[in-house]
């Protein structure tokens, strides 16, 4: 399934981001290009499944549709508890 391994990067690229410091994980803001090669329902299930997983616990997905082939993690929302 090439979604999961899309998946799996994109949750590298988030933990490379990722500081626990910063607080809790929200949300993750995706741009997904309706030309990307990408099955949106099944990236959203592997992600939210991976995402699940320590350290990240289970932020909200945000995918924006686009036009052409863009595939970008555009924000990562923390909630520091202030």
């Amino acid at each position: 399934m090439h979604e999961m391994s899309v998946a799996m990067e994109i949750c590298r690229i988030v933990e490379q981001k990722f500081d626990p410091a910063a607080g809790a994980l929200v949300t993750v803001g995706l741009e997904v290009g309706d030309d990307a090669g990408l099955e949106v329902d099944n990236l959203t299930f592997c992600l939210e499944t991976l995402l699940s997983l320590p350290p990240f616990g289970a932020p909200r997905l945000d995918v924006e549709r686009k036009s052409g082939d863009v595939l970008r993690v555009t924000y990562l929302e923390f909630d520091d508890g202030h």
